[in-house]
């Protein structure tokens, strides 16, 4: 189906909004009133503007409190009308949105509001145009879908039909099953946004809280099946309200827009982009950075070997068990330190999850590579962090870890160079506590960029999203939002901070699974690493809420581990101090626990603000 959106949902001036428009792919514009008057263009000049772009003006809107309202009122309403349907003309547009009335003046009368749409509809039709009439969910008399409908058949006239936005409907908790009663040939025009489920006033919550199909809780797929069964045949139109979408860059956001549509279309089943391929585990990740000094004495704290290099390129790769960091030195990209820069997802078909991806408007990104170097597609994240699709050592498939000869000593690849798991020549259960893998990773995304990166993550990597959670940070909230696997093989904490001039600064984290966390932090106390500090009041608390056999609590609190409990298990966990952006954290999770230490954050997130420089 075609894809329209308002150019209310996007910033800056109206040229840009059309701009950003065409260039993600939409096919038409719903032009907002106010973006037209604050234009230095002319009707005219939009017109051909939009033509130019390969775009269509699908609607202009709003006229409001137009219906029901005392006679003078409503002959002014007339005459505004008719300088609008004038303006549409030259617009190159044949449909206006009417919104139910909202004004003081309006009566409770349904035969005087078909009325008066009839007569509007006769001096619409006189110029060409057709007339939308939309319940507003905060209308004054006139407040859901089916009583619009009502008034719209009463009114019995051609030019005169019914707009269906979701987020009316579905906020007010109507049932959009009764749609279907409505001829397909009077909706005339549907608008489409979702929204989190929240407990505010109506208007409110329409004016700053809409987001895109996908990433609130509106059951938006549900409606637009109702829609198109009903036999409408026009564009999916998005008419999001949203403060932070309108201060974000429109191009990127336009994006994030059309690749919603895309996922409706799909879960609708309008449309059959490639299938998504789920990732099955983590790779690697990638880590860059000015001078590879810190972080080689950190990795080697926690463990891990630097076991291999890449042939060409100034990578290390760094391995213990299963989990596996690469550090690229860069000093010209990264000198503000360490960051983290790529990640490896093991994927069960590597060129179909690229397919589904650039389907999806992630294009893979260009590479410059040495012609013996593996074949790898990756795509970029919101948060620019690239992601790969990786089949490590399988065979028949392009294999990334062939481009890292072994070093000199290292004939096993696990972060061990004499072949045995624990290092002391008997084969058992390793002292320092094993490191197993990546057992999940926490980025944090641009302020303005967390429910894109929610969509991204589920659309294009298939990973399946958990409940938000909001921690409490020393200036402000920290929202958070996990997506992982089905297994829970991968996980991926999206975090944002409290606010833009904070979260730039917020650090990346990657968690190492372990058998044994209370001999991993002894052994990267031992040698010589640096955990973050825990408050004793910390300690206090937790003697308080759980009991511990004799001298473990003293154990956690001797080594700055911290521990949480849920109806599956138990998790416990420490955390490194932050070098460049990224600080690491080695977890036990034990008896199936699910979480992320949610309650500890704050704790985390007050230590590490304690040692910003200057707060020391």
């Amino acid at each position: 189906m075609r894809t329209s959106i308002a150019t209310v949902s996007l910033s800056g001036s109206l040229t840009e909004k059309l701009t950003a428009a065409a260039s993600a792919g939409f096919d038409g514009v719903e032009i907002f009133e106010n973006d037209l008057l604050a234009s230095p263009l002319t009707p005219e000049e939009i017109r051909a503007r939009t033509a130019d772009l390969g775009l269509t003006v699908d609607l202009y809107q709003p006229m409001r409190d137009i219906e029901a309202v005392p006679p003078q009122e409503f002959e002014r309403n007339l005459r505004r009308a008719e300088h609008k349907f004038r303006l549409m003309n030259r617009l190159g547009t044949d449909t206006v949105l009417v919104c139910s009335s909202v004004s003081p003046h309006a009566v409770d009368d349904d035969a005087l509001a078909a009325e008066h749409l009839h007569r509007l509809a006769e001096s619409a039709q006189e110029h060409g145009v057709r007339v939308a009439y939309e319940a507003l969910a905060w209308g004054r008399h006139v407040s859901t879908y089916d009583h619009a409908w009502r008034i719209v058949e009463a009114a019995d006239h051609p030019a005169l039909g019914t707009c269906l936005d979701s987020f009316h409907i579905l906020a007010r908790g109507s049932d959009p099953k009764g749609i279907e009663d409505i001829p397909g040939e009077k909706i005339f025009f549907l608008q489409l946004a979702d929204a989190p489920l929240m407990a505010l006033d109506v208007l409110q919550w329409s004016r700053h809280y809409r987001c895109f199909p996908g990433q609130g809780g509106l059951d938006v797929t549900g409606l637009v099946r109702h829609v198109i069964n009903a036999g409408y045949t026009g564009p999916l139109s998005l008419e999001v309200f949203n403060d932070v979408f309108r201060q974000a860059d429109a191009g990127p956001t336009a994006v994030d827009a059309r690749r919603s549509l895309m996922l409706l279309q799909e879960a609708a089943g309008i449309a059959a982009p490639p299938a998504p391929v789920q990732p099955t585990g983590f790779a690697f990740a990638e880590l860059t950075t000015p001078d590879a000094g810190a972080v080689s004495s950190l990795l080697g704290a926690l463990g891990l070997a630097r076991t291999a290099r890449h042939r060409s390129k100034p990578v290390e790769l760094w391995q213990r068990g299963d989990a596996r960091i690469l550090v690229t030195t860069d000093p010209v990209r990264h000198r503000d330190g360490l960051a983290l820069a790529a990640l490896g997802l093991e994927s069960p078909d590597p060129a179909g999850a690229a397919a589904r991806a650039e389907s999806l408007l992630a294009p893979v990104l260009p590479r410059h590579r040495a012609p013996e170097d593996a074949s790898l597609d990756a795509v970029a994240a919101p948060d620019g962090v690239e992601i790969f699709f990786c089949a490590t050592d399988r065979e028949g498939l392009p294999n990334w870890r062939e481009d890292f000869p072994p070093l000199t000593g290292s004939d096993d690849g696990d972060g061990d160079r004499d072949g045995d798991r624990d290092g002391d020549g008997d084969g058992g259960r390793d002292p320092r506590g094993a490191v197993l893998r990546i057992d999940h990773l926490a980025l944090t995304q641009p302020w303005h960029q967390f429910d894109e990166a929610a969509l991204f993550h589920r659309t294009v990597l298939g990973l399946r999203p958990q409940e938000s959670v909001d921690v409490a940070d020393p200036y402000g909230l920290l929202r958070s939002r996990a997506v992982t696997n089905d297994d829970g093989r991968v996980r991926i904490a999206l975090g944002i901070g409290p606010g833009p001039a904070d979260d730039a600064g917020r650090a990346q984290h990657i968690a190492l699974a372990t058998d044994d966390v209370v001999a991993a932090a002894r052994a990267f106390h031992d040698a010589g690493g640096r955990p973050l500090p825990v408050p004793p009041n910390y300690y206090d608390d937790l003697a308080a809420r759980f009991e511990f056999a004799p001298g473990e609590a003293e154990t956690y609190r001797e080594l700055g581990i911290l521990y949480d409990r849920d109806e599956h298990g138990t998790f416990r966990h420490f955390y490194t101090e932050t070098v460049g952006r990224v600080f690491f954290e080695v977890v036990q999770r034990d008896g199936g626990y699910r979480g992320y230490g949610a309650q500890n954050a704050p704790v985390r997130l007050a230590a590490q603000h304690a040692l910003r420089p200057g707060r020391r």
